[in-house]
Parts: structure tokens; sequence; C-alpha cells
């Protein structure tokens, strides 16, 4: 049963392990990294665009990369 749920979870969307405590781990991040939030994201962008390549779950990667430039985009657009 827990291999199920496991699997179903959305873990590019809304990874479980990043949701501990009730504080989704992004926003964490954005709150203690401030005006240098932007760059956090693109690097993780480019960290899962370049490792995709070397794994068995390069779509996930490639997915997690549009993720992050999405969050950047986002961020962008709400200045």
């Amino acid at each position: 049963i827990i291999k199920e749920k496991q699997m179903k979870a959305d873990l590019v969307n809304k990874p479980p392990h990043y949701n501990k405590g009730g504080v989704e781990c992004i926003d964490y991040i954005k709150q203690q990294l401030g005006s240098n939030y932007p760059a956090y994201l693109e690097g993780s962008a480019v960290k899962y665009l370049h490792r995709h390549k070397y794994k068995d779950a390069n779509i996930q990667d490639l997915e997690k990369c549009v993720w992050y430039l999405n969050r950047l985009i986002e961020h962008y657009n709400n200045l």
C-alpha cells in the first residue's frame, strides 16, 4: 500500500517529502533567500537540465527543470 501511494504521488509538482511539517520546502527557501531566490530557481533549472541525460528518470528531471523555470517566470511576472 505504501509503494502504491508513493507511485501515485506527483514527484514533480508536489513531492510529499518536500512538505513535511506543514511548510512547502520551496516557500521556506524563498523566505530564507529573499532577493537571491531567483538565482536559486535558475540554478535548480540548470541542474535538472544538465543531469537528465545521466539518469533513467530523465523525463522527470526535464519536468522538474520546467517546474523551476515556471517558478522563475512567475517570480518575475509578480514584480
